[in-house]
């Protein structure tokens, strides 16, 4: 070895540290790369992706190539730099010159820098490393596979199983933060829509219903000129039909079918039951991504909420929940009713039929929705009493002022949020 020109040496040395470098990153790239783009490239025909996909199915074996090659590099440049340090220093000096510059070099060079730009930029070493540890790792499998049949063997005596590895998947909340942090990569509206399809299954159907005593139907026990007049007029595309109230729901009529027959007087009230399909009903606490499936496989658009005992609680229709997702997409102002509206002081007047999900949803408000779902419901399980226009309720911070009640009940109210005098001023539809 005496015979070897220092400069070779020194040039074997830099090429060992870059070697060194080259499978350091690579692990480093590798691991890092985001596993959904690197899909993405290799379904687009990408050779170098579908390489290190395939690599990083099983990752025990690909760190065992890159470790194999990486102990191998370290151990020859070891020797190296100790030739280099005794043709400079002989004796103990020279060996521990070599041990202190290599640890320095490889420390820098072979192991912080190139691992630092792997993990900043994971596509630059991760692709083009495929097309180098995927030769070696056949090329020198059969001591890669000793290699990781031993590690593999201590990873199960601790109840860790390598091949669960590609098996991991996001949970809900993991994929919440995913679509948060996308930045620009998803517009914002679309990220909010994403995160509302999330959203769906931690809602039920109570959340969004109409209520009982808000659901426009036509009482097929009036005159007939007064059903004639309200299929006519009805703002509404379908419409429940029920004999004398609600609990006697006889069904759900598609007015398009109807209203020229009604109009040309050629339709009676047998005539219009037969138009009429049978109702859908849908029982109470059926989260909204379920009801949503329901909907799709039943073919309905409108349901009715009935609880234990049968009785109809609400409807829901499928734009309800779509409007869950998209926001509202209806702007005929017929279809809305403005039952919240923001004062100058501050504070809101509300009905009591509004929703505590739709106040914190619209607001951001943060009343507990754990029990009642309407503002009503809220007052009187706080009041424990028949509500009197004037009482006031403190709920969580909320002040809450009766302004009008109809049959034991809160027909309307005011509101002050804390720091009412900070509170943006708007209306919610």
């Amino acid at each position: 070895m005496d015979d070897i020109p220092l400069s070779a040496l020194f040039g074997l040395l830099f090429a060992l540290l870059a070697c060194s470098a080259f499978f350091s990153g690579s692990e480093t790239g590798l691991m890092t790369m985001n596993r959904y783009r690197l899909k993405t490239r290799a379904q687009k025909g990408d050779r170098g992706s579908r390489l290190a996909q395939s690599m990083l199915q099983r990752p025990d074996r690909l760190i065992g190539t890159i470790l194999l090659g990486n102990n191998f590099i370290n151990t020859l440049a070891a020797s190296v730099a100790t030739l280099i340090g005794l043709r400079l220093f002989p004796g103990e000096t020279g060996i521990a010159v070599a041990t202190g510059g290599l640890t320095l070099l490889l420390l820098i060079f072979g192991e912080v820098t190139p691992k630092t730009l792997a993990a900043l930029h994971p596509e630059r070493f991760a692709i083009p490393a495929a097309y180098v540890l995927w030769p070696l790792m056949r090329l020198f499998w059969p001591l890669v596979w000793l290699v990781t049949l031993i590690g593999n063997g201590i990873l199960r005596l601790i109840g860790v199983s390598p091949e669960d590895a590609a098996q991991h998947s996001l949970s809900t909340e993991e994929l919440r933060t995913v679509v948060a942090e996308a930045g620009a990569m998803i517009p914002r509206r679309h990220q909010k829509m994403l995160l509302s399809i999330l959203d769906l299954e931690k809602e039920t159907v109570e959340d969004i219903m109409v209520p009982r005593n808000e659901i426009v139907g036509i009482d097929i026990s009036e005159p007939w000129p007064a059903i004639r007049d309200a299929i006519i007029n009805s703002q509404h595309t379908r419409v429940p039909l029920f004999d004398g109230s609600i609990d006697h729901l006889k069904g759900v009529v598609h007015l398009r079918r109807v209203v020229r027959l009604a109009a040309e007087n050629t339709l009676d009230v047998p005539g219009l039951l037969a138009l009429a399909r049978e109702p859908y009903f849908i029982p109470e606490g059926t989260p909204l991504n379920q009801q949503l499936l329901n909907f799709q496989n039943q073919k309905r658009r409108i349901g009715f909420v009935v609880d234990e005992y049968g009785d109809i609680q609400g409807l829901v229709t499928l734009e309800d929940i779509l409007e869950e997702v998209v926001g509202e997409f209806t702007s005929d102002p017929a279809t809305r009713i403005k039952n919240v509206y923001a004062d100058a002081d501050g504070s809101y007047r509300v009905t009591g039929s509004v929703t505590i999900r739709s106040l914190n949803k619209n607001l951001g408000w943060k009343l507990p929705t754990d029990g009642p779902k309407t503002i009503n419901g809220l007052l009187l399980e706080q009041l424990e009493t028949l509500p009197q226009p004037g009482a006031k309720v403190e709920v969580a911070g909320y002040v809450f002022e009766i302004t009008e009640t109809r049959a034991n009940a809160v027909k309307s109210t005011r509101v002050w949020p804390p720091q009412a005098g900070t509170s943006g001023a708007r209306k919610m539809a």
